[in-house]
């Protein structure tokens, strides 16, 4: 079956379901303020600076993430970014699930948008604040719908342009697209597969091109592993909740129905639904049907490698092989799975509602259809509603504005104390957040990449981090390092001891947050020579993008 060609369809039923189901998922954020959750930190105005396209002793993690929302708050503020974000995310992952299931009937197309945009992974990675990765969840039936396109018409230039700009949003970060470029290369035939993996990977060039800049180790600590894993929601175990989507190593994520006793009997009813699916899929994508189903299973072998006998590998991957810690949280690859899970629930829900019609009546196939509707909301209920209003929005402090014109006015490194890269705070109700000083401040931010999970601490990469760890230990004073400001977050709920800052000169003292000026800082030398490359990269994968747009948006194909 050869898929329609965007624009013109799904129809209106399916946009506003879609935007039905953005609304109650995101309910909490008609409220003024700022959703501040682990990852996710967003900031009135966040500076460009040369961090963003190229950490220059770290992973880039939210490369060319960051840049990207840097430029787009020259022309939004960061609470209305934010919104549009996490709307689209919701709304263009229900959306196109829709249109990539094969069927013209509206209703199968409803039980798939719902089963991929209410699911454990998409609410416990919203939990986490992990909204780049969201952005390649939303993106995948997209991109699987272009590659499935590209299989029937792989000569044309305007099919691999479509291709390109649905693997755009996934590729802001490598996690999304090592997925998108996984995705291409499983599913797009041989003739065409080369030119789509070249285009894909251009997208990618901005982290890569990062990465091998990077004075940070490449490798990690194996403790990260075990730290990571994928972990049991509920008796089922962690492949239970993995095959329901979920499994996420943060238990503090994890929706409270997660641990029912029920719920891995609605998982085995999602998988049952599925399963009636199967046989109908195929008749309708005989050629792309064994090929997702490759991916996906590909993408659930690898969530699950860090469970189990697979835990020695991931660990001798992440010590001897460069890169290899980004897998170590493995379940945030489940990404193709989830897909081929909704598409097979649509079909499936429609194979169940056409055989009851015959046996029964047309009334009972509807009521098969509203009940596999429902069922995504049965399993997770507690997405609803900002998750059951964990996604309330909250007011940085005054402070903040205040320590961010200091540093403007005078530019020059920052470390932030107390050395802890995630903490809770009074105003923000108690939530565990990332520092957000990196991006509210207009200068390099030092912050500590060790992460503390439970009981484990897992080194992190950069020997900056590691030197301030030391001092710190040892209770010397880190005027010595050279940093021009040192940033005290004084509602953390960790004292920093007095003489770690001796030799430093008090500038603003406010309810929550300090400020320490360093006399005796030495300028801060730029490695130019370091992030040229990287911009290069940036300039690259944006004419790329540019370059797909064109050719979509020519009423004549151009040939090549």
């Amino acid at each position: 079956m050869r898929l329609r060609h965007w624009p013109g369809w799904p129809g209106w039923p399916e946009r506003l379901a879609a935007a039905a189901i953005t609304v109650v998922v995101l309910a909490p954020l008609v409220l003024p303020g700022y959703v501040l959750r682990y990852d996710m930190v967003f900031v009135p105005r966040q500076p460009m600076t040369a961090d963003l396209f190229a950490p220059a002793d770290a992973l880039p993690r939210a490369v060319p993430l960051d840049a990207l929302v840097s430029l787009a708050n020259l022309a939004v503020p960061g609470w209305a970014l934010q919104r549009l974000v996490l709307a689209a995310i919701v709304y263009f992952a229900a959306l196109g699930m829709a249109r990539l299931v094969p069927t013209q009937r509206t209703l199968p197309r409803l039980v798939a948008a719902l089963a991929y945009a209410w699911t454990p992974y998409l609410a416990e990675r919203l939990l986490l604040g992990q909204w780049g990765l969201l952005l390649a969840y939303a993106a995948l039936p997209w991109l699987v719908a272009a590659a499935l396109d590209l299989r029937t018409a792989p000569d044309r230039p305007r099919a691999l342009a479509r291709l390109v700009l649905a693997a755009a949003p996934a590729a802001v970060t490598p996690t999304g697209g090592l997925i998108a470029l996984a995705t291409v290369a499983v599913l797009v035939p041989l003739r065409a597969g080369l030119a789509a993996i070249a285009a894909t990977a251009a997208l990618c060039a901005p982290w890569v091109v990062a990465t091998a800049t990077s004075t940070a180790g490449g490798t990690s600590d194996p403790d990260g592993v075990g730290a990571f894993a994928a972990r049991a929601e509920n008796w089922s175990g962690a492949l239970g909740a993995l095959a329901g989507t979920g499994g996420i190593w943060n238990a503090q994520t994890v929706p409270g129905s997660r641990s029912s006793v029920l719920a891995p009997f609605a998982t085995a009813l999602l998988l049952a639904l599925a399963a009636a699916g199967w046989r109908t899929l195929r008749q309708r994508w005989p050629d792309g049907t064994v090929r997702l189903a490759v991916l996906a299973a590909g993408s659930f072998v690898l969530a699950a490698a860090s469970i189990g006998p697979g835990a020695r590998v991931m660990e001798w991957l992440v010590v001897d092989i460069p890169g290899a810690g980004l897998l170590r949280d493995s379940q945030k690859f489940l990404i193709p799975y989830a897909v081929l899970l909704a598409v097979l629930a649509g079909l499936g829900a429609e194979v169940l509602a056409d055989r009851l019609a015959v046996r029964l009546d047309a009334n009972a196939g509807r009521v098969v259809l509203v009940a596999a509707l429902l069922l995504p909301v049965a399993i997770l209920p507690d997405l609803a509603f900002g998750a059951a209003g964990q996604l309330r929005p909250v007011r940085y402090p005054a402070d903040w504005d205040t320590v961010a014109t200091q540093v403007k006015a005078a530019p020059g490194e920052v470390l932030s104390l107390p050395f802890y890269g995630y903490q809770s705070y009074a105003w923000n109700r108690g939530v565990i957040v990332r520092d957000p000083a990196p991006r509210y401040l207009a200068a390099p931010v030092l912050i500590n990449d060790e992460l503390q999970v439970g009981p484990v601490t897992v080194d992190g990469e950069s020997p900056r981090a590691a030197e301030v760890r030391r001092l710190l230990d040892t209770g010397q004073p880190v005027a010595p390092l050279g940093m021009r400001w040192v940033l005290v977050r004084q509602e953390s709920g960790v004292a920093v001891p007095p003489a770690v800052l001796t030799g430093l000169r008090p500038v603003f003292s406010g309810q929550h947050l300090a400020l320490w000026e360093n006399p005796s800082a030495a300028a801060t030398a730029v490695a130019s020579h370091r992030r040229w490359p990287a911009v290069a990269a940036h300039l690259f994968a944006a004419l790329v993008i540019v370059f797909a747009a064109i050719l979509v948006l020519r009423r004549r194909p151009t040939a090549w």
